[in-house]
C-alpha cells in the first residue's frame, strides 16, 4: 500500500512539474473557484492576467468568476462592485480577443446580472444590448453550445414580457444539448462550461 501511495505521490509530482507557470496558475486558480473560494480565485486569475498580457482566458475568468458572484442573492450588497471588476476584466479581455463568440457570452452575462440587481432600471437599457450580443456570437459561432443555451434561456426568461414562443425557445434549448456533447474546448483552460445548466433548464422547460 505504502509503495502504491509512494507511485501516485510521485506521479502527481511529475505532472505538476511538467507544466508551466501559466499552466500551474491556471490550475490552482479553477482548483480554488471548485472549492467555493471565489475572491482567492480571482485574485490568482488577475496575477496571471498581469503576466499573461496576450492572452484572453485569465480575464475572462476574472469577469466569469464576479459575474457568478453578483447573481448569489447573498452578494447582493457587494453585486455592483463584483461587476464593476467583472467588467473591467471583460473589457482587457475584449482588446486582447475581440470579435470572441466566449467574451460575447460573458459580456451578455455581466448585463443580464445588471438587470437582476434592479430590473425596473436595467431591464430595458441592457435587454437589447443582451440580444444584440447572443445575436452576433451566434453569427461568429453558431456551434458554440453556450451562445445557443445562454441566447435561448435569456429569451425564455424574457417571454412573460416580450411574449415570445416559450415552446420554440425551449426546442432552442433542446438544441445546444447535442452541441455540448461535441464540444472540443481548444486547450483544457477554454470555457467548455454549461451542460449541466443547459439540462436543468430543459427540465424546467419541460
Amino acid at each position: 500500500m505504502t509503495k502504491i501511495i509512494t507511485i501516485i505521490a510521485l506521479l502527481v509530482s511529475s505532472v505538476l512539474s511538467a507544466q508551466t507557470p501559466y499552466e500551474q496558475g491556471m490550475t490552482k486558480a479553477l482548483g480554488l473557484w471548485r472549492e467555493g473560494k471565489s475572491k482567492e480565485a480571482s485574485d490568482v486569475m488577475e496575477r496571471i492576467a498581469s503576466a499573461e498580457k496576450s492572452n484572453w482566458l485569465p480575464n475572462y475568468y476574472v469577469a466569469m468568476i464576479n459575474t457568478t458572484e453578483a447573481f448569489n442573492p447573498a452578494n447582493k450588497s457587494n453585486a455592483t462592485a463584483l461587476l464593476e471588476k467583472a467588467q473591467q476584466a471583460q473589457d482587457a479581455a475584449t482588446v486582447i480577443s475581440p470579435n470572441n463568440a466566449e467574451l460575447l457570452v460573458m459580456q451578455a452575462m455581466i448585463y443580464t446580472a445588471m438587470i437582476v440587481q434592479d430590473p425596473m432600471v436595467n431591464g430595458m437599457k441592457y435587454s437589447p444590448k443582451v440580444m444584440e450580443l447572443y445575436t452576433k456570437a451566434k453569427i461568429i459561432a453558431p456551434e458554440n453550445p453556450r451562445v445557443v443555451y445562454c441566447k435561448a434561456e435569456f429569451e425564455i426568461s424574457g417571454a412573460q414580457w416580450t411574449g415570445a414562443d416559450v415552446k420554440k425557445l425551449c426546442l432552442d434549448l433542446e438544441s445546444a444539448i447535442p452541441l455540448f456533447e461535441k464540444f472540443v474546448p481548444e486547450s483544457p483552460f477554454h470555457p467548455k462550461w454549461g451542460l449541466d445548466r443547459a439540462q436543468q433548464a430543459l427540465k424546467n422547460c419541460k
